[in-house]
């Protein structure tokens, strides 16, 4: 029996975890806040230079020097952009306008301050973290389907991720998650309300 090859984990001290799920950067970006439609359990997993510098060194981002406060508050800020403008389209709905032009001016300043590191295809490099992961957020929607866009289908997770399934049949963030927890709520709910 071949063995199942896991995923890495990213542990913190109150008990959650990350992992690079949203089958994209820009998406696993996003996904640095958990529980984010329940507001009494949401959590900012990037509250400050250190935490940053974790995460990135997780999803694999290169770090020239330490990462300062005001660079997670940066990349908190294209973080809620992103959300803005994707979360709409992981529901089928269109972003509003508005959220769309005050990410194409950070996405802008990123691809600005690029440099070329391949002609064709086109490959960009960048050296700061913010300005790297605009670079990602730009090839998420430049490159990827809307159609393959997702929200985790657990109530109150909120994750997203790319449904790379071929039937597009993905609905959970992670099945062994969110997946297992509201199968046990839907059998708990059944077994409560069912006449003994």
């Amino acid at each position: 029996m071949k063995a199942q090859q896991r995923r890495p984990v990213l542990r913190y001290d109150d008990g959650g975890w990350a992992e690079a799920i949203g089958g994209h950067l820009a998406l696993d970006l996003v996904n640095t806040v958990s529980w984010r439609l329940d507001p009494d359990r949401t959590v900012d997993r990037l509250p400050d230079g250190a935490a940053l510098a974790r995460w990135a060194e997780f999803v694999g981002l290169e770090i020239r020097s330490r990462v300062a406060d005001e660079t997670a508050v940066e990349v908190r800020r294209l973080r809620e952009r992103i959300y803005r403008v994707v979360h709409p389209l992981a529901l089928g709905a269109d972003p509003d306008g508005a959220d769309v032009a005050r990410l194409r001016r950070l996405l802008l300043g990123g691809l600005g301050r690029a440099e070329v590191t391949s002609v064709m295809p086109l490959e960009l490099a960048a050296a700061s973290l913010p300005d790297q992961l605009a670079l990602a957020a730009w090839q998420l929607l430049e490159r990827e389907d809307a159609h393959r866009l997702r929200q985790c289908r657990a109530n109150d997770c909120g994750w997203l991720f790319l449904d790379r399934t071929k039937n597009a049949s993905r609905v959970w963030c992670s099945s062994a998650d969110c997946g297992n927890r509201t199968r046990a709520q839907r059998h708990y709910a059944r077994r409560t309300t069912e006449p003994r």
